[in-house]
């Protein structure tokens, strides 16, 4: 049987769902992330509405959230709230950080999306879809936007592209071969 809470990536990466639910905060998700080599793991980006945190349990991660760059080691927190660009990398092997992601919107189906089109091959060996309607999924999957760039500019260039994806099936193809949350 297979386990839809787990998304293991080619590169050893893996994503497990712990929890989602709503509390007194409002809804949220819970997810496990095991990271078996030193990279970088998200660039430059921000969300509009959601937050995310991380507790590192194993290992040491390198975070820049809002220019400030924070070394994180076992038992320590950092926090991205909305609207903030932050970007980090894991800086030692077999690195295990517990992640929550306040409101998760389509932060799990986007992991799904990414972890179905690397398992396919269809990605870079640093995890980049390599094709452009894949790539705008997955951008409209990440309800945020890549730094550096106009919030307007990849609204109209990859929030089209990922509308030309959803009518050509890409959705289906790549969303569907697996569970959502429920």
């Amino acid at each position: 049987m297979r386990d839809d809470r787990t998304l293991t990536f080619r590169n050893g990466h893996r994503v497990t769902l712990v929890a989602h639910g709503t509390d007194e905060r409002g809804p949220y998700l819970r997810l496990e992330h095991v990271l078996p080599q030193s990279e970088r793991q998200a660039g430059p980006h921000w969300h509009p509405v959601l937050s995310e945190r991380w507790t590192v349990r194993q290992g040491r991660v390198r975070y820049r959230v809002d220019g400030a760059e924070i070394i994180a080691n076992p038992g320590d927190t950092v926090t991205a709230p909305a609207r903030t660009v932050h970007e980090f990398w894991s800086e030692a092997p077999d690195t295990v950080v517990d992640h929550e992601i306040r409101p998760p919107l389509r932060h799990w189906e986007m992991f799904r999306l990414w972890h179905n089109l690397d398992r396919a091959g269809k990605t870079t060996r640093a995890g980049v879809p390599r094709d452009p309607l894949a790539l705008a999924l997955l951008w409209d999957y990440q309800d945020g936007y890549l730094a550096g760039i106009p919030a307007w500019l990849q609204r109209g260039a990859l929030g089209g592209l990922a509308r030309v994806a959803q009518r050509c099936g890409y959705r289906r193809r790549w969303l569907e071969s697996g569970s959502d949350l429920g």
